[in-house]
């Protein structure tokens, strides 16, 4: 094992916030949301949205309900710009949604801006400048007071552009690497940039305080928010949001811990791209309200359609185990998961009660547009059981407990040799080759029984190794007189341990099975498997098979 360097990393400084207030807390309302998929998710991808792939994930957005859409940097490139010009010129932007641009504090940059977003009704110019003690040291070499003028710069170009433009401006504001600053600095800054562009109720200001960096744990972020909150001047005119990634793993704990603690919008993507380890996942934010009965304003209820546009657009696949919406998240491997989920929805349907109160399903499935099947997913980890389960559910084999081991072996023999997930229809092509059409060294032609005073007498007529043989014998019921005619020829010794049987289909068309259970000297055990419209006949085949396995 590496030995870490001593000193190279150092704990987060804990937030002087003895009174915090937002453990006491509760989420009660939705956020205002704004999606960032077409900038910050777009410049994290490998290869960037064309223009088709751009407009189709703006309709997505559009549909699922977002009225704030960061639609790109439209002064870093021409696809950015023509993007912008494209919405504005083909009218795909509505009156209800406002559009926002990001740009840094350069002239040249805002002046482009502006050019670009000629003819919007409602836009956010988004303006923002690294503030961590580490950009200002290594990055920029700036003090904070000049840092401080940048940021007012910037906000005297937007206000110059601002007066020569036809539509609403609304400026949002971002300390980048937020949980990088000096809290005191973050607030001088903020309170600056407000006092310059005039705040007042008719004039608000989002303050973006962004997790550029995931450098602490969630509740360190919240305290970061409440004491801004506390700190910033004009607090009711201005609207703090918050913009996570998920360097951790916890930007969704960070984002409703944040809202927890006073913030009144959240950015992110959706399904979490984004840089690095990527942004808030918005989808996971929106259903986790959903389930405390939360209106989250925004509609996943179909999340295959989100999961095909968002694929396509950003050429990366979803996680199996992405939360709500991941291939695996409404299906259980493990029988007790799947025992519980199966009397759970039983007990809602015959209760009557719409609180929904199922065991391992914190949402139900039907409410994203997907399908609950009580089935159970094999692979080389599932249990004996699993097999067993899927072979009744899906195809009425009702197999006896003490084969359940036999066939699951067999089951994972070839998953292990595949390496992937069976489905139903290749676990019953198993059984079958190994129960049903398996090689015989020995085969039933023809058999009758007769039975008097409880004694049965069977003719029987087989083929054994090429040789045709009739034979007859007596037991105390049809299995045991078939098994002591076939023992005056047959050169292989066994005994039955158990047998079953059950029908199988529909009354009119049912057939009956039978499982034998033989005992030999070579085998610990070993089952065979009988079809047949004649419980007798399907008897005689299931031990005929037992032995063609037994003695192959």
């Amino acid at each position: 094992m590496n030995k870490i360097q001593e000193g190279k990393y150092r704990p987060y400084p804990q937030i002087d916030l003895p009174n915090r207030k937002w453990p006491a807390k509760t989420i009660t309302s939705s956020p205002a949301w704004c999606s960032v998929d077409l900038r910050d998710g777009n410049q994290a991808l490998i290869n960037p949205m064309d223009m088709n792939k751009k407009l189709e994930l703006f309709a997505l957005l559009l549909k699922l309900g977002f009225k704030e859409i960061e639609v790109g940097f439209p002064s870093a490139s021409k696809v950015e710009f023509d993007f912008l010009r494209r919405l504005v010129n083909d009218k795909l932007i509505p009156d209800d949604v406002t559009i926002q641009v990001l740009v840094q504090a350069r002239e040249h940059l805002i002046a482009k801006t502006f050019e670009a977003l000629q003819g919007v009704k409602k836009a956010t110019v988004h303006l923002y400048n690294s503030t961590s003690v580490a950009q200002r040291k290594i990055v920029f070499g700036k003090t904070q007071e000049e840092i401080i003028q940048l940021a007012e710069e910037g906000i005297d170009l937007v206000k110059k552009y601002e007066k020569d433009f036809d539509g609403k401006i609304f400026l949002e504001y971002s300390p980048e690497s937020f949980t990088g600053t000096e809290l005191e600095f973050a607030a001088r800054i903020c309170n600056a940039v407000t006092a310059r562009w005039g705040i007042s109720s008719d004039r608000k200001v989002i303050i973006n305080l962004p997790a550029t960096v995931e450098v602490a744990t969630p509740n360190v972020y919240a305290d970061q928010i409440e004491w801004m909150s506390e700190h910033l001047h004009n607090r009711e005119n201005v609207i703090i949001s918050t913009h996570t990634h998920n360097d951790r793993g916890t930007s969704v704990a960070a984002t409703e811990l944040a809202l927890l603690a006073g913030a009144d919008r959240v950015e992110g993507t959706l399904l979490c791209n984004g840089e690095r380890t990527g942004n808030v996942d918005i989808i996971t934010l929106a259903l986790n309200m959903t389930t405390q009965g939360i209106d989250s304003k925004l509609d996943f209820s179909n999340v295959n359609e989100v999961l095909d546009i968002v694929e396509k657009c950003t050429e990366i696949e979803t996680h199996v185990r992405h939360p709500y919406v991941g291939e695996l998240v409404y299906t259980a491997f493990s029988g007790s998961h799947q025992d519980a989920i199966n009397k759970g929805l039983a007990y809602r349907k015959s209760s009557g009660d719409t609180f929904w109160e199922v065991p391992y399903l914190p949402i139900d499935p039907e409410d994203v547009g997907r399908s609950y099947e009580s089935i159970i997913r094999i692979n080389s980890q599932s249990g004996k059981g699993g097999v067993a389960y899927i072979l009744e559910k899906n195809f009425g084999y009702q197999l006896p407990k003490a084969m359940h081991p036999e066939v699951g072996k067999l089951v994972q023999e070839v998953s292990d040799k595949k390496g992937e997930e069976l489905s139903a229809n290749e676990i019953l092509e198993i059984f079958k080759d190994n129960y049903l059409d398996i090689k015989e060294h020995i085969s039933l032609s023809d058999f009758t029984v007769t039975s008097v005073k409880g004694i049965s007498k069977c003719t029987l007529t087989y083929n054994c190794n090429g040789k045709n043989v009739i034979a007859e014998g007596e037991g105390n019921g049809p299995v045991d007189a078939c098994k002591n005619a076939l023992m005056k020829d047959y050169k292989n010794d066994f005994t039955i341990n158990s047998y079953y049987e059950h029908s199988c289909g529909h009354q009119s068309s049912a057939k009956a099975i039978a499982y034998i259970e033989i005992q030999t000297k070579e085998t610990l055990s070993c089952f065979g498997v009988g079809a047949d419209n004649d419980i007798a006949t399907a008897s005689v085949k299931a031990l005929f098979c037992a032995l063609n396995r037994a003695f192959h």
